[in-house]
């Protein structure tokens, strides 16, 4: 029994994952994001160690400007210790589904694509992992994004580096009426 159970364990951890964006195309409501990061939103997040403690909390501030498939993303990111900072995206779709954007801390280009209610994007981001040494580390992020209606948007990504995840994200997104 142990060894059927260390085999399984074994599977399971180099087993990949065959779930895609296209997973969810009959999904919906059906999101695409230069429509919903089209002007202000709002979201809320957290970030949780290897353990699952939650190590910080922080609220965004976007805004979101697009001409046809390109557009201009800006997050203005509050963390529950007071600290600021901010990311600014370029976003360019080649179809209705599949898109590249830009970052000045992301390591080359994010690919991300969209289907149904769900859009995925993968990238390495050069991130500060130690404030206080000002220790960075490049880390390939996740992102999976889920809409729920109209206004709520879930992202959750998974942080790894070496193939292993160190950390885990959540944030809720809320579009705001203007």
């Amino acid at each position: 029994m142990k060894k059927l159970i260390l085999i399984f364990s074994i599977m399971s951890l180099f087993s990949c994952s065959n779930i895609t964006p296209k997973t969810y195309e009959n999904n919906n409501p059906k999101l695409d994001i230069r429509e919903y990061l089209n002007g202000k939103v709002k979201a809320w997040g957290m970030l949780e160690n290897r353990s699952g403690k939650v190590t910080r909390r922080f609220v965004v501030d976007m805004e979101g400007k697009w001409n046809g498939n390109e557009g201009v993303l800006e997050e203005y990111f509050t963390f529950d210790d007071g600290e600021k900072s901010e990311r600014i995206w370029t976003i360019k779709f080649s179809d209705d589904h599949n898109f590249t954007a830009k970052a000045a801390d992301v390591i080359g280009e994010a690919k991300g694509s969209q289907y149904g209610n769900a859009m995925q994007m993968e990238y390495v981001l050069n991130l500060e992992i130690d404030r206080v040494k000002k220790t960075r580390y490049n880390v390939k992020l996740d992102d999976w994004m889920y809409l729920l209606d109209e206004k709520i948007l879930v992202n959750k990504s998974d942080i790894k580096k070496f193939g292993v995840t160190w950390a885990k994200l959540t944030i809720f997104f809320q579009k705001v009426d203007e």
